[in-house]
């Protein structure tokens, strides 16, 4: 079995590592022809093709994150129908390589994809897709959404707090703060506007030139309203850069820890988290989404191929694997929407995807 493990493993990685190397080559040419069109423009007139070339390299994480399931079902296709074609697939059968055992083998492989797709989307995706936002944010200008920016809400002891970030400079520091003091019953109890802004550590942010303004208690006689002008101003609070990047970046670019935290962030501020929440649970179920397409890949070792019938099979693998990626999105949207339960959203094209593997294994396979 040591043999036939070695056969099918080498054959398998080499086809999915050959696969995976021609969808990021593609990938790194869309982009590249994508960022070519920015050079020379006069907003970005510093940002020159050495720059295109990083951003370029940095966004290579990012798609080989959401690409390996895809190029794991098409690689082991192609290997499963190849053998079965040459009759190689025939011999190892009668060599004891039975449909539960080679389920079992391919698992143990899914299951090599599985962690290294986690791996990817939590540790290397995440801080290279920062470093390329950044880079392009420091010669095309800041990060920001939309007109206002990013709000964020921060609840501490009696007071809670309205922040607005405009943007994220490239050095990782706030530009055009807004924070807005409330107390326990809502009412405007001060206001700042900063320039600039930086995290100090996990609990506090360093305001740069605020002017603060202070209005009166509710039930006072005063109608005095308190104007100052402050070089630095330290602010303690729970939110941490990682937060401010989810507000102003796109969820998925977020680990899955920050995710979590996040989460529970807008959860003790009574915040609607479920983009988040569906996000989370995608990073929890995307790469489990390997161990489903070496199980669907499995029952092309069992088809009988004419001559050059094999490119019709994995046509069929890439279609199904495109199919995947993008059921996966619309689940999102439509959950987001129709308000479904995070983790069902999340789980959702996977358990499909199941269901179709097992049903072929067990019609192709065990009933043939």
């Amino acid at each position: 079995m040591k043999t036939i493990r070695r056969l099918i493993y080498g054959e398998v990685l080499y086809a999915v590592a050959f696969v995976t190397l021609g969808f990021l080559s593609l990938f790194f040419f869309f982009d590249l022809v994508e960022e070519i069109q920015s050079l020379g423009r006069p907003a970005a007139a510093d940002y020159g093709l050495v720059h295109a070339l990083t951003y370029v390299t940095l966004m290579i994480p990012s798609h080989l994150y959401e690409l390996l399931p895809i190029t794991v079902l098409i690689g082991t296709i192609f290997v499963m129908a190849r053998l079965a074609q040459s009759s190689e697939y025939t011999i190892l059968r009668t060599s004891g390589l039975g449909p539960w055992r080679a389920l079992k083998t391919l698992l143990l492989l899914g299951l090599g994809f599985v962690l290294l797709t986690f791996a990817i989307g939590d540790y290397i995706s995440p801080p290279a897709d920062r470093s390329a936002q950044l880079l392009k944010a420091r010669y095309q200008g800041s990060i920001t959404m939309g007109q206002t920016g990013a709000w964020l809400k921060e609840k501490q002891g009696y007071a809670q707090y309205a922040v607005n970030v405009n943007a994220l400079a490239s050095d990782g520091s706030m530009q055009g703060v807004r924070l807005f003091e409330f107390d326990n019953q809502g009412f405007l109890v001060s206001m700042a506007q900063a320039e600039a802004a930086s995290f100090e550590g996990d609990e506090s942010w360093s305001l740069s030139r605020v002017d603060r303004t202070e209005f009166p208690a509710r039930g006072t006689d005063s109608a005095r309203i308190d104007r100052t002008r402050i070089d630095s101003f330290r602010w303690p609070n729970q939110i941490s850069a990682e937060m401010v990047s989810a507000a102003l970046l796109k969820p998925e670019r977020m680990s899955t820890i920050d995710l979590f935290e996040y989460i529970r962030h807008l959860d003790a501020n009574e915040q609607t988290a479920q983009r988040y929440e569906i996000e989370f649970w995608r990073k929890v179920f995307y790469p489990l989404s390997c161990l489903v397409m070496v199980v669907l890949a499995l029952p092309f070792a069992y088809l009988h191929f004419r001559s050059g019938g094999i490119a019709i099979y994995v046509f069929g693998g890439v279609m199904a694997g495109i199919s995947f990626f993008l059921l996966n999105n619309v689940f999102g949207h439509i959950g987001n929407l129709q308000n479904w339960q995070p983790w069902l959203t999340a789980a959702l094209p996977g358990m499909l995807y199941s269901l179709l593997s097992l049903t072929a294994f067990g019609w192709l396979v065990l009933k043939r």
